[in-house]
C-alpha cells in the first residue's frame, strides 16, 4: 500500500492509494488416509444354555394372631409393715466410777539442782510417725519409733520434762485439725507412761495447722508432700 496522493479529494484516506498485490504460491502436504476395504458386520454364535435349582418360599397360610390362655403363677413374698411408729423411751444409765492413780507434789523438799542437756535436745525434734489418715491409733511401726527415738532420751535424762507437739497440715476445717492434734500428742503421751514414764514430766501439745513450715495454707495449692511437710510429731526438752 502506497502513500496518498497529495491531490486527492476524497475523505477516505484509504482511496488516492497505489495497492500492490504479492501472489504466493499453494503449500500442500501428504496425509496418509485409511479407507474401509469391508464394512463391519455381525456373527451369530450359539451361547449353550445355562440351568440353576433356587428355593422359592410361598406363603401357605397367612399370618394369624392366636390367643394362647397362660396360667397364673403363684410366689409367696415376705412384706415388712409398720406395726408401731418408732418412739423415745428415756432411760436412766447408771454412773460409773472409776480411781485413777495421780501423782502430785506434797513435799518440794531439797535443793534445786541443775543438769546439762544436749543443745539440740531443748529445740524441736522429729518424731518420725507416719499417721494414718484422719487417725491418732498408734501403730505398731510408731511405737517402734518412740521406742528408738524417744524412750533413750527420757533414760538419759531422767527427771527433765518433754513438750510432745503435733501438728497438722491445713487439709479440713482449722477445729477438726486442731483436736486431731491434740488427740495424737495425747497418744504419743499415754504410750509412754504405759512404759512407766511419770505422766507429771510429759505435756502433749496439738498445734493443728497454726505452724506450718512452708507457704501451704488455706486457699493455698500445694502438692501432696508439701503438705506432708506439716504433717508432723516432734519433741523437746523443756524446763518447767
Amino acid at each position: 500500500m502506497g502513500a496518498p496522493a497529495p491531490d486527492c479529494e476524497s475523505s477516505n484516506p484509504d482511496d488516492c492509494r497505489y495497492w500492490c498485490y504479492k501472489g504466493y504460491p499453494a503449500e500442500y502436504e501428504t496425509f496418509p488416509k485409511e479407507v474401509i476395504n469391508v464394512d463391519a458386520s455381525t456373527v451369530s454364535t450359539p451361547v449353550a444354555e445355562k440351568q440353576i435349582s433356587y428355593t422359592k418360599k410361598i406363603i401357605i397360610e397367612p399370618a394369624k394372631v392366636v390367643e394362647v390362655e397362660i396360667p397364673a403363677e403363684y410366689d409367696e413374698v415376705t412384706k415388712t409393715v409398720l406395726v408401731k411408729d418408732v418412739y423415745t423411751v428415756e432411760e436412766t444409765v447408771p454412773a460409773e466410777y472409776q480411781t485413777i492413780t495421780k501423782e502430785v507434789l506434797k513435799d518440794k523438799g531439797g535443793l534445786t539442782t541443775w543438769k546439762e542437756v544436749e543443745c539440740k535436745l531443748v529445740e524441736y525434734n522429729a518424731l518420725p510417725i507416719n499417721w494414718n489418715l484422719a487417725s491418732y491409733t498408734l501403730t505398731l511401726e510408731a511405737k517402734k519409733i518412740i521406742d528408738d527415738n524417744l524412750i533413750p532420751v527420757i533414760k538419759q535424762n531422767p527427771g527433765v520434762k518433754i513438750e510432745l507437739a503435733s501438728h497438722t497440715d491445713s487439709s479440713g476445717s482449722k477445729q477438726s485439725n486442731q483436736i486431731l492434734s491434740e488427740r495424737r500428742a495425747q497418744a504419743v503421751a499415754n504410750y509412754l507412761i504405759s512404759k512407766r514414764v511419770n505422766s507429771s514430766l510429759l505435756v502433749a501439745n496439738g498445734y493443728g495447722e497454726t505452724k506450718l513450715k512452708n507457704r501451704c495454707a488455706d486457699g493455698v495449692s500445694c502438692t501432696e508432700r508439701e503438705h506432708a511437710v506439716n504433717r508432723r510429731t516432734e519433741f523437746r526438752l523443756i524446763n518447767d
